[in-house]
C-alpha cells in the first residue's frame, strides 16, 4: 500500500481537493492519500466545499491537519501545491510540486478551474504510477 501526501500551507483548499480526488480515483488496495499543511487552517475554505460538492465529493467533515514527521513516515511521495519557499519538505521523501493558485477568497468560477486542473493532475499521476482503479 502506497501513501501519498498532498500538502500546502493551510491544508484548506488545494491539498484537500487533491487528496479527495486521489482517494476517489485510486485503487484502494494499492494506494491512499492524505492531505496536510505546515500551518493548518481552522477549516476547509467554503468555496472549496461548494465546488467539490458539485462533483459529488463532500469535504464538510475534512479537518486541516499539520504535516508531521509521524504522518510522513510511511509515505512514498509528497506533492506540494505551489507554495514556493513555504512548501513543506520531508527529508528522504520523493517530492513533486504542482504550481497551483490558492483558491482562498476566489470567485467560484476560478476555484472550479483550479479543481478541474487538480483532477487532471491526479488522473495523470495515477496513470503514471499504475495506481488507478
Amino acid at each position: 500500500m502506497r501513501k501519498v501526501i498532498f500538502a500546502c500551507i493551510h491544508n484548506a483548499g488545494r491539498s484537500q481537493m487533491a487528496a479527495a480526488f486521489f482517494n476517489q480515483l485510486a485503487d484502494p488496495t494499492k494506494a491512499q492519500a492524505v492531505s496536510a499543511g505546515t500551518d493548518p487552517g481552522v477549516r476547509v475554505h467554503p468555496e472549496v466545499l461548494t465546488i467539490m460538492q458539485e462533483v459529488g465529493i463532500d469535504l464538510s467533515n475534512a479537518k486541516p491537519q499539520k504535516l508531521t514527521q509521524e504522518l510522513a513516515n510511511d509515505a512514498s511521495l509528497l506533492i506540494t501545491m505551489g507554495c514556493g519557499d513555504n512548501c513543506p519538505y520531508v527529508p528522504g521523501l520523493r517530492r513533486d510540486d504542482w504550481p497551483l493558485k490558492d483558491p482562498k477568497g476566489l470567485p467560484v468560477e476560478e476555484v472550479r478551474v483550479i479543481r478541474d486542473d487538480i483532477r487532471k493532475r491526479v488522473q495523470s499521476l495515477l496513470g503514471k504510477e499504475g495506481l488507478a482503479r
